[in-house]
């Protein structure tokens, strides 16, 4: 049951991305873009994700069980660092150079053009680069 409401909210998800113009580049970074042509028409789209996401949270708030039984875990973490600081700068000058943020690279990777399938592939190449300095012996030192 688990794996199929995954499934169907993936599908929607994705279905999502592509019908609000996440998935096209040129979007993106035309809204990115501020001091030129600006194109504000994704900010609807945001604050669609944002209001969805403040009443999800609301709703979830206290619960330790979602309405398919699987165990709830609401992030807590609320503190800012300089790995969220950096991680979001990284972020950030990603998405604005290659127009492209992790979900709608995947939504776009059946579109079968080489650009999402770049950006998919630099993004891996990033996630195996942060594993490899997280499990640095000086690293595990700076944490305990």
């Amino acid at each position: 049951m688990h794996s199929i409401t995954a499934l169907i909210a993936g599908i929607v998800f994705g279905l999502g991305l592509i019908l609000s113009g996440m998935t096209n580049p040129a979007k993106v970074v035309g809204f990115l873009d501020l001091a030129g042509r600006w194109d504000p028409s994704l900010a609807m789209v945001m604050g669609g994700a944002i209001v969805v996401g403040l009443v999800a949270f609301r709703w979830a708030e206290g619960r330790t069980r979602a309405l398919t039984g699987a165990i709830m875990r609401v992030p807590t973490a609320s503190h800012i660092d300089r790995r969220l600081i950096l991680g979001g700068l990284a972020f950030g000058t990603g998405w604005g150079l290659a127009g492209y943020c992790p979900g709608p690279a995947l939504a776009s990777l059946l579109s079968g053009g080489a650009k999402p399938l770049i950006f998919f592939a630099a993004m891996l190449a990033g996630m195996v680069v942060f594993e490899l300095l997280e499990r640095l012996p000086i690293r595990r030192k700076q944490i305990a």
